[in-house]
C-alpha cells in the first residue's frame, strides 16, 4: 500500500468513525432525555468543528504518519493515547467554559462517555484497516521488493522468516554478498553492485543480516543505499536484543532495527514546519523595508544582480537553488569555488556590512517557504564540497537526512567557514543537532542566533 493510498484510507476511516462517535454522543446527550441540559445544541456545526479538532490532534500525534506494516495492537494503542490527549484538552476547555458561564458541572463528566465512544469507534476503524492490509499481504498483494545484504547463515535465516510471515510485507528478490566467494544460489551480486540492484529491481527495502566478521561493512552498505529512496533495517544479534543495546521493532517475533529513523516525533516535525512558515512570513513582512533598501544599495554600488543564486544540496541529496543577497563583486567565483576570507577583497563594502548582521541570509526565507530549507538545521553545502566530504567521511550521509537550515547549532558554536577544515570541524556540531533534534533545541538556537545578530558577532 503506497503512502498516499494509506493516508487517504486512514483519513476516510477517521472521518466516518469520528462522526459516528459524535452522532451517538449527541443522541445520548440530547435526544435520549437521560441527561438534563439548559438548552439544546445544534448537530451539524459542532460535527464539523469536532472533526477538524480531531484531525489536528491526530496529525500532531502522528496517526497519519506512514507505517508500511504495523500491528493492530500498536495501532489501537496509538489511538487510545491520541484520543486520551484530545479528550484531556477538551475537559479543560469545558471546565473553563463552565466556570465562565457558571454552568452545571455535569457537562464535564460527559467527556468520559465521549472518550469511550471515540476509542471504540476510531480504534475499531483502524484495526479493521490493518486487518484488511494484513490479509492482502498474506495473499501476496502489496509486498515490497526487498533485498537481503548478507548471504551467509543469518541472511538465509532472515529469508526463512520473511517467507514464513508474508504479513511482514517483504518480497525477497535475492541476496547481496558482502564478502567474495559466496555460493548462495540466489546471489544478485556483490556490495559494489548494490546501488545498481536497487535501481534495476525497484527495491524499496534493504534488509541487512551480517555475520560477525562482516560488521565493519555496515557503514559502506549504508553509503550505497540512497536516503529517502530505500528503507534500511538490520537483523540484530540476540546479545544486542537481550542486553538492551538495540532498540527493535518486532512484528510476528521478527526483530528488526530501523536505520536512519525519524528522530523528531511526527507532531513536532509538523509543528516545526508550521513555525517555519509563520516565522518566514512574519520576518519577510517586517524586514520588507530593509530588503528593499539593501537591494537598492547592492545594485547602486556594484554591477550585477541583487541576489546571488547558488546550487546547494538539500535533504536526501536533492539539489535546490539557494538565494542570498549578493555581497561580492559580480563573477567573484568565475574560476571555481573559493572560501571567503575575513578581509576578502572580493567582498563589497555594503556586502561586508550586510554579512556582519546576517542580512545576506534573509532571502533564504523564500527557500523555507518552498520547503527546501528550515529556519534551524545544518547549513546546506555546495555539491563540490559534499562530494569531497562524502568520500572522506563514511557517515556523512547522516547530515543529509534532514532539511538544511538558515541557522544551526554549528553556526552559533563555531566561526564562519573559511576552509574545508572548518566544515569538517562543524560536522560534529551538525551531528549533535541531528541526534538531539527537538523544538526546545530549535528555540535555543534561534535565541542564540538573535543575540549573535544583536551584538554583531556575525561573519
Amino acid at each position: 500500500m503506497s503512502t498516499i493510498k494509506e493516508r487517504i484510507i486512514l483519513l476516510f476511516s477517521d472521518f466516518l468513525t469520528i462522526n459516528i462517535a459524535w452522532t451517538v454522543y449527541y443522541v445520548i446527550r440530547i435526544e435520549s432525555g437521560w441527561i438534563p441540559y439548559m438548552s439544546p445544541t445544534s448537530f451539524l456545526i459542532p460535527l464539523g468543528a469536532i472533526y477538524l479538532y480531531w484531525l489536528i490532534i491526530f496529525s500532531f500525534s502522528g496517526l497519519y504518519q506512514h507505517w508500511f506494516v504495523r500491528s493492530r495492537f500498536d495501532e489501537f494503542s496509538s489511538v487510545v493515547k491520541s484520543v486520551t490527549l484530545g479528550c484531556f484538552i477538551l475537559f479543560f476547555i469545558i471546565f473553563l467554559d463552565d466556570a465562565i458561564s457558571n454552568s452545571q458541572a455535569i457537562s464535564r463528566f460527559l467527556i468520559l462517555i465521549y472518550w469511550g465512544l471515540m476509542i471504540v469507534c476510531v480504534g475499531a476503524g483502524r484495526v479493521l484497516i490493518r486487518s484488511f492490509q494484513m490479509n492482502l499481504l498474506e495473499k501476496g498483494i502489496g509486498l515490497r521488493n526487498s533485498v537481503i545484504v548478507g548471504a551467509g547463515n543469518r541472511g538465509i535465516e532472515l529469508e526463512t522468516l520473511i517467507k514464513k510471515f508474508p504479513q511482514l510485507g517483504y518480497k525477497n528478490t535475492g541476496f547481496v554478498s558482502v564478502t567474495p566467494g559466496n555460493s548462495n544460489k540466489n546471489l544478485l551480486g556483490s556490495l559494489d553492485d548494490l546501488h545498481k540492484i536497487i535501481s534495476d529491481l525497484d527495491i524499496s527495502e534493504v534488509l541487512i543480516a551480517l555475520e560477525d566478521s562482516e560488521r565493519s561493512k555496515l557503514f559502506e552498505i549504508i553509503r550505497y543505499c540512497p536516503p529517502g529512496i530505500v528503507n534500511l533495517k538490520i537483523l540484530p544479534d540476540t546479545y544486542e536484543i537481550v542486553s538492551g543495546l538495540a532498540r527493535t521493532n518486532q512484528l510476528y517475533g521478527v526483530p528488526l532495527i530501523e536505520v536512519m529513523p525519524e528522530i523528531m516525533p511526527y507532531g513536532s516535525k509538523l509543528f516545526k514546519r508550521l513555525l517555519d512558515i509563520q516565522l518566514s512570513v512574519i520576518l519577510l513582512i517586517l524586514l520588507l523595508p530593509v530588503i528593499l533598501i539593501s537591494g537598492i544599495l547592492i545594485k547602486s554600488t556594484s554591477k550585477g544582480p541583487v541576489f546571488y543564486v547558488q546550487e546547494r544540496v538539500g535533504r536526501n541529496g536533492k539539489l535546490f537553488r539557494m538565494y542570498k543577497f549578493r555581497t561580492m563583486y559580480n563573477n567573484a567565483e568565475e574560476y571555481g569555488p573559493e572560501w571567503a576570507g575575513e578581509n576578502d577583497s572580493r567582498i563589497t563594502w555594503i556586502g561586508r556590512l550586510i554579512r556582519r548582521v546576517y542580512l545576506d541570509e534573509v532571502p533564504q526565507l523564500y527557500n523555507v517557504l518552498k520547503n527546501e530549507m528550515s529556519i534551524v538545521g545544518p547549513r546546506p553545502e555546495r555539491p563540490f564540497f559534499v562530494d569531497i566530504l562524502s568520500s572522506e567521511i563514511s557517515y556523512y550521509y547522516k547530515r543529509l537526512s534532514i532539511k538544511p537550515g538558515i541557522t544551526g547549532w554549528a553556526q552559533i558554536k563555531h566561526k564562519y567557514d573559511s576552509s574545508l577544515d572548518d566544515v569538517r570541524e562543524k560536522l560534529k556540531y551538525d551531528f549533535y543537532y541531528i541526534e538531539n533534534m527537538s523544538l526546545k533545541l530549535d528555540f535555543k538556537i534561534m535565541v542564540n542566533t538573535f543575540l549573535v545578530i544583536v551584538f554583531m558577532k556575525g561573519h
